[in-house]
């Protein structure tokens, strides 16, 4: 039974990266809500799925936005809560307040476009209604300081565009 069973080294150092990510964010968010407000000029996008598990808005955010949602934490953000599974955030949409909780796991982006650093995490969308999945997020966490000689590798690291947080 034990000659079975192989260590895949490459899916062990890439599940260590997705968490070692994952924590980053944490570890920042946390900062910012002991601060009480992003120091200098730092600020943030945040893409989650709304329709997974643990998340938390108002239903008119939840129309609006079925799949993903893109938050930006920069001037106009209030009561940010953040633990270790998850953030919790008052936000202003039109004028109307509202409370979002959002687990880590439901995390697909964040980047902080002042430093040049973003990362996305690979997030299955939970199934719609009628059993297909709603979305999924790119497969690998990356970041845009990612070297030029690891990207040509093909590992799956890739640059991300803070293009794709922007409205268009």
């Amino acid at each position: 039974m034990k000659e079975d069973i192989e260590l895949d080294y490459n899916d062990l150092i890439q599940e260590a990266q997705k968490r070692a990510y994952r924590f980053l964010m944490r570890d920042v968010l946390k900062l910012v809500a002991e601060l009480g407000d992003a120091p200098g000029e730092h600020h943030f996008f945040i893409e989650f799925l709304t329709g997974a598990p643990g998340v938390s808005l108002p239903d008119h955010l939840k129309e609006q936005y079925p799949e993903r949602m893109t938050i930006v934490l920069q001037h106009q953000f209030e009561n940010l809560d953040v633990t270790d599974d998850g953030m919790g955030v008052t936000l202003w949409f039109k004028g109307k307040e509202a409370r979002l909780e959002i687990p880590f796991d439901a995390v697909t982006q964040f980047a902080d476009p002042s430093a040049q650093f973003g990362v996305n995490f690979d997030v299955t969308a939970p199934e719609n209604d009628d059993g297909a999945k709603a979305a999924k997020a790119p497969a690998e966490p990356s970041t845009d300081k990612t070297s030029e000689k690891e990207s040509a590798k093909g590992d799956g690291a890739d640059i991300v565009s803070l293009d794709s947080f922007r409205k268009k």
